[in-house]
């Protein structure tokens, strides 16, 4: 039984891909230098989510389409002067995301009125725990005499303070009585404000996400530590399986690829967040499987044909694989597609930077991998010979 064959890339295929790596590796400097520069906080920066930059994130979805700018500035003048406001989803949907980097709403003055209120009426244990990065939630001890929960949720409102719930908690010590004091918070205040100014465009908050600072900064260092270190166990792994000299140029490839996928988010403004720390490592993992193949086929010609130049087995390798490398990524594509048609948000931000780090790392395949290989055996050639 024979299998009809269509192929979009002719069997014999001679291009010179190792004569243009001087033209490949100038375009690609550029274009890496070009993300790297735009990507400085005092250039343009990264757009953070709330996941790395901290701070309180709802999803507003409205009757009919408004001005993120209106918005802004609707939220702005509640005081959140970091507020910021984008597009979620496909226009027609009129989705915002309304962003603030704060997950409190109250402050250190108020919360030292509302301690002085209740003190004056109940006996406090010690002072009242407050954390700002936990939200606005106020914990009070009481010894001996302890109030009732409509008791102290009215003393508080008196201090000025709304009060959305108040929760008896176990003491933490004997003869000790615990409440946890939960005010109205940002969500509340962005939402009525909202409710007020477009009273007309029905808003609605489908979502609302809180990420303390701390937990942010975390999380960021975590998720480039993972990148950093799923690459080095990359290029260990090159090592081992084929030849340490071929290690650097998967060092240049991945790195291209990861900063050409982070260009993405540099230049379209996109949000960065963990899913887009997923992108990047997945992006790094598929350019490295295309690699793969291309050092496999090197190894396998280096005994057939032994004697020729690096250079030509090196263009003889990727010129075999050719076609297997582009159908690969072409496949790939097709089902990105598929998600940028009829995805919204995350979805879409992590398809289209896949698209993005697909093609990258194609051309990384065979334009950076192993002709860097060569400009580097070239350049210790030429070493050795000058110390002879």
């Amino acid at each position: 039984m024979r299998f009809k064959s269509f192929d979009v890339i002719p069997h014999g295929t001679t291009f010179d891909f190792v004569g243009k790596r001087h033209i490949a590796v100038a375009l690609s400097l550029a274009a890496n230098l070009a993300v790297i520069v735009w990507a400085m906080p005092f250039v343009h920066g990264l757009n953070f989510g709330v996941d790395f930059a901290g701070g309180t994130e709802m999803e507003v979805k409205f009757g009919k389409q408004v001005d993120p700018g209106v918005i802004r500035r609707s939220v702005e003048e509640l005081g959140f002067k970091d507020a910021s406001v984008q597009t979620y989803g496909p226009e027609a949907d009129n989705s915002y995301l309304i962003r603030v980097g704060r997950i409190a709403l109250l402050g250190a003055d108020e919360v030292a009125t509302v301690a002085k209120a209740v003190s004056a009426k109940f006996p406090i244990q010690g002072a009242p725990s407050f954390n700002p990065e936990l939200g606005d939630k106020i914990d009070f001890q009481f010894q001996g005499v302890q109030p009732t929960t409509a008791e102290l949720k009215s003393v508080i409102e008196a201090a000025g303070v709304r009060v959305r719930e108040v929760r008896e908690e176990a003491g933490l010590a004997a003869g000790t009585h615990s409440f946890a004091v939960i005010t109205y918070g940002i969500q509340d205040k962005v939402e009525r404000d909202l409710q007020s100014r477009f009273a007309a465009e029905k808003p609605e908050v489908r979502r609302v996400e809180y990420v303390g600072p701390a937990v942010g900064r975390e999380l960021r260092n975590q998720g480039f530590k993972a990148i950093l270190l799923a690459m080095g166990l990359i290029v260990l792994y090159v090592g081992v399986r084929f030849d340490f000299r071929f290690s650097p140029g998967v060092i240049i490839a991945l790195l291209h690829d990861a900063v050409i996928t982070f260009g993405f988010f540099a230049f379209t403004g996109r949000e960065f967040n963990l899913t887009s720390v997923a992108v990047i490592l997945t992006v790094v993992g598929y350019s490295v499987n295309d690699t793969v193949v291309v050092y496999d086929r090197i190894r396998e010609n280096q005994g057939k044909f032994q004697g020729k130049r690096l250079a030509e087995i090196v263009n003889l390798s990727i010129n075999d694989v050719l076609g297997r490398t582009f159908l690969t990524s072409f496949a790939t594509a097709l089902s990105l597609i598929g998600l940028l048609i009829f995805g919204v948000g995350t979805i879409w931000d992590f398809s289209m930077a896949m698209l993005v780090g697909i093609v990258s790392g194609t051309y990384s395949t065979w334009f950076i991998a192993a002709p860097m290989t060569i400009w580097l055996e070239e350049r210790a050639a030429k070493a050795k010979a000058r110390a002879a």
